[in-house]
């Protein structure tokens, strides 16, 4: 029912469920533990394949049958609703998946490590950078609907880890997939000036190295509870990631216009600068160093690119 790999005779014994399976973040997650050898069953639901267990989360008797049928020694609960402004257009809807189906999640992880990633928007920028026992402050309905979610978690299942991201890049099935890919037709553009956000602070990070992170806590430590934090180290604004992007490319970036004040009605609240500090997985040995921004960039955007002979001159 689960394993579509039925008739290979090896079958690893360790066991991770993998939800969001078919998202940005969960695509790695998955990829990363079937490449260490773990038996991964991914779950999606609009976008559910071959392969995947399409699961409704928000049904706490298909979330039961997942668990009780697989029966994973670990889950990776990466679904959400994670853009800000989609949040606040259709909250009940996002409150639903974001914070319900984390508890009906994990009122049926008993027994089972669960890993819960969570968000540097449940702070509010004003005082970075923040640790794990720093107070939340949510600025938005996401950042509020990701802190419910943690407390869903850790009220239901006191031995589950929270992990908290910035926001993520990495392999994309479409360039609006993330916030920071989503810049790439504007660097494209060229021949049109446009204005991009110079005021915001971010720390884009590779779903790559979060997945490896994810990983690295596996098997279950009894020291691996509570809230953690991962985030890349190079500090840049959305105009300063587009600069990159360019330069990662070889294109030209002097179309691109610095926006130092934000405009009305520019949706949902972000933090001015949420940089998360992140001594605790480092303390424990598990963290990875985050692979180089433009490195990262390049392999996530390269398909995207007309011309693929580039890739020999960049790389080269």
């Amino acid at each position: 029912m689960f394993n579509c790999f039925a008739d290979e005779v090896y079958t690893p014994y360790r066991r991770v469920l993998v939800t969001g399976a078919t998202g940005l973040l969960g695509r790695a997650v998955y990829k990363e533990f079937k490449n260490n050898d773990w038996d991964a069953l991914g779950t999606g639901y609009n976008r559910a394949r071959p392969c995947f267990l399409k699961c409704n989360l928000l049904d706490e008797d298909a979330v039961r049958g997942a668990i009780q049928g697989f029966q994973p020694h670990v889950i990776v609960h990466c679904a959400a609703e994670r853009r800000p402004d989609v949040v606040e257009r259709h909250t009940e809807a996002a409150m639903n998946l974001n914070v319900h189906a984390c508890a009906s999640l994990a009122k049926e992880a008993a027994g089972i490590f669960l890993i819960y990633i969570s968000t540097d928007y449940v702070f509010d920028g004003r005082n970075p950078p923040y640790g794990e026992n720093d107070a939340p402050n949510p600025l938005n309905l996401y950042g509020k609907s990701k802190l419910e979610g943690e407390r869903e978690i850790l009220r239901h299942c006191p031995g589950a880890a929270v992990l908290r991201v910035p926001i993520l890049f990495g392999e994309v099935e479409k360039v609006e997939e993330s916030a920071v890919t989503v810049l790439w037709d504007r660097v494209q553009e060229g021949a049109e000036s446009c204005t991009i956000d110079h005021c915001q602070q971010r720390f884009p990070t590779y779903t790559n190295d979060v997945a490896r992170v994810s990983c690295f806590c596996c098997p279950q430590d009894p020291s691996l509870r509570g809230i953690f934090h991962y985030s890349a180290k190079e500090q840049m604004t959305k105009y300063e990631i587009a600069c990159a992007i360019a330069d990662a490319f070889n294109l030209p970036s002097s179309h691109l216009i610095p926006m130092t004040e934000q405009p009305a009605g520019a949706g949902a609240q972000r933090p001015q600068n949420a940089q998360l500090e992140c001594s605790r997985l480092e303390l424990l040995g598990l963290s990875v160093e985050p692979t180089p921004f433009k490195t990262a960039i390049r392999d996530s955007l390269w398909p995207f690119q007309h011309d693929k002979r580039w890739r020999q001159t960049v790389f080269h």
